[in-house]
């Protein structure tokens, strides 16, 4: 086995397929997590950070599009690649619309899955560039690449869209931001329940950095936010 290139959620619910899929990508040194159904898809891809998404469009417990759509909420730039026996030409037009980049009909060979999968992880690199960059706020640490949130007493690991929200912060520090402006750039649009959504996230935040009394998430009423850490930490 080659080292590890590079973690893929894969969501297949013909079990004899599946083993015979991602038991090839492991060979090819790829982390797989094989999800049954759609929801499972939607619980794993909210709590672990992958680099490609493989989805079968007919499962059970939310199809294929609905999965697709809900990575998207999350993530603009997350390739999305749809396998399915459904190859009619509306078939396939509904997947891009619905948030795929790529489309392979089955039966697909492997060898040509594996190089959609090397075209797009190379072509997502520089995208994800940024991804080993450290945020040391005061006495907390965060890590966007590891989903995690170091503080003296306790490590936090934090989901997805968790550490993508502390991200934006991050990049703006001591700058008022407004609510639209956060729900565009980290959900990639506004409405009202994404912005009851943005509220929870906000209160799981604040728990994880009241560890550092000095550095705070303001709300300004009527405006936005401001990410405040004293300059020089």
């Amino acid at each position: 086995m080659t080292a590890t290139k590079a973690s893929i959620l894969f969501a297949e619910d013909d079990a004899s397929l599946a083993f015979m899929v991602k038991d090839s990508l492991e060979d090819e040194g790829y982390r797989v997590l094989h999800c049954a159904d759609g929801q499972t898809a939607i619980d794993a891809f909210d709590k672990t950070k992958f680099d490609i998404c493989l989805l079968d469009i007919m499962m059970p417990n939310k199809d294929g599009y609905t999965v697709a759509k809900k990575i998207r909420q999350q993530s603009d730039v997350m390739p999305i690649i749809f396998l399915s026996t459904k190859s009619q030409v509306e078939d396939k037009l509904r997947g891009y619309e619905t948030g795929a980049d790529d489309y392979l009909a089955k039966p697909f060979s492997m060898p040509e899955l594996l190089k959609k999968i090397e075209v797009f992880l190379r072509r997502s690199k520089k995208l994800y560039a940024d991804t080993a960059e450290i945020f040391k706020l005061g006495n907390i640490i965060f890590s966007p690449a590891e989903l995690r949130i170091t503080t003296p007493a306790e490590t936090f690991t934090i989901t997805q869209k968790e550490a993508d929200l502390l991200k934006f912060f991050c990049d703006h520090q001591n700058k008022v931001v407004k609510r639209e402006e956060v729900l565009l750039n980290v959900w990639g649009k506004d409405d009202f329940f994404l912005g009851r959504s943005m509220d929870v996230f906000m209160t799981k935040l604040r728990k994880y950095l009241k560890a550092d009394p000095t550095i705070a998430l303001e709300t300004i009423h009527g405006v936005g936010f401001r990410f405040f850490v004293p300059k020089g930490i």
